[in-house]
């Protein structure tokens, strides 16, 4: 399954490019700008799972640094300081790694 399968691919093209220089992510703006804020629990799992690049069921530090990259190829790298920001808000129960659960608590609160 393609992100595009989810989402707006001008959606995503929209957000990606609004956080391309370096240090300007913002996950809340983010995942209102490709839409997945106002998506369905089904949909929002979906996007997990692409994002579970290793499928083990969570999204790891070391995935969530090409996080921008799973929606499209053309996003960047984030930050180490980007990355350890997204896994602080998301990681709900401090075990280093994001599951579906808390990634849908994330797009919720954002």
């Amino acid at each position: 399954m393609a992100m595009t399968d989810v989402l707006n691919a001008e959606d995503i093209k929209k957000a990606v490019g609004a956080f391309s220089a370096a240090e300007s992510f913002n996950y809340k703006k983010f995942f209102e700008m490709v839409g997945l804020k106002k998506k369905s629990p089904e949909d929002v799992k979906k996007v997990f799972h692409i994002l579970d690049k290793d499928r083990s069921g969570f999204i790891e530090e070391e995935e969530l640094k090409f996080v921008l990259k799973g929606f499209t190829p053309e996003g960047r790298d984030l930050s180490d300081q980007e990355t350890k920001a997204l896994l602080a808000a998301g990681d709900k129960d401090g075990d280093g790694k994001i599951g579906a659960d808390e990634f849908a608590t994330l797009v919720a609160e954002s």
